[in-house]
């Protein structure tokens, strides 16, 4: 059992990750959109990952005896500058999930709630992954400055990501 507190905390990170999921398909649309097929490749599997996130979540409070409070989802953006625009925000948006999951572990050492604190650790190890992957390819793409040619390569190397959600189980 969880504190309301606690429920109340969790069902706004579920919104949260819901809103990634929402941000990332709409990434993968627009990718799709201006022909950068790899692009979109490795935003929908990004939103395939953010919806395992939400329902670990939505899990976790059901099993926790509270109830689940779905809310609104702001509309994310629907256009983008440029590929290095889209992996700018991306960076810019994991790294408020960390800090929102470092908010919710606060929360549970403040409450003395170990259960929600061990849950909680997978999401810390997760978001290391998450920030590190945009920063690789953001770095990427500040160093070949749009041209054509670099854009294309990276394309093709985001194309080769593939969903498991196998490898999100813990």
């Amino acid at each position: 059992m969880i504190s309301k507190r606690m429920a109340e905390a969790l069902n706004k990170q579920l919104n949260n990750e819901m809103f990634s999921a929402y941000l990332y398909l709409s990434m993968s649309a627009y990718s799709e959109h201006i022909g950068l097929k790899g692009f979109a490749n490795w935003f929908y599997v990004q939103y395939q990952e953010e919806m395992v996130h939400a329902m670990k979540f939505y899990k976790y409070i059901l099993d926790q005896g509270e109830m689940v409070r779905l809310m609104q989802i702001e509309q994310p953006e629907q256009e983008f500058e440029s590929p290095l625009d889209m992996f700018e925000k991306t960076l810019e948006h994991e790294r408020f999930i960390t800090k929102c999951i470092n908010e919710l572990v606060d929360i549970a050492i403040q409450e003395k709630d170990y259960a929600t604190h061990t849950f909680l650790q997978w999401f810390i190890t997760e978001q290391v992954e998450e920030e590190a992957s945009a920063s690789e390819i953001l770095d990427q793409l500040k160093l070949v400055q749009n041209s054509g040619n670099g854009l294309f390569m990276i394309d093709k190397d985001l194309a080769q990501r593939t969903f498991n959600a196998t490898d999100l189980a813990g």
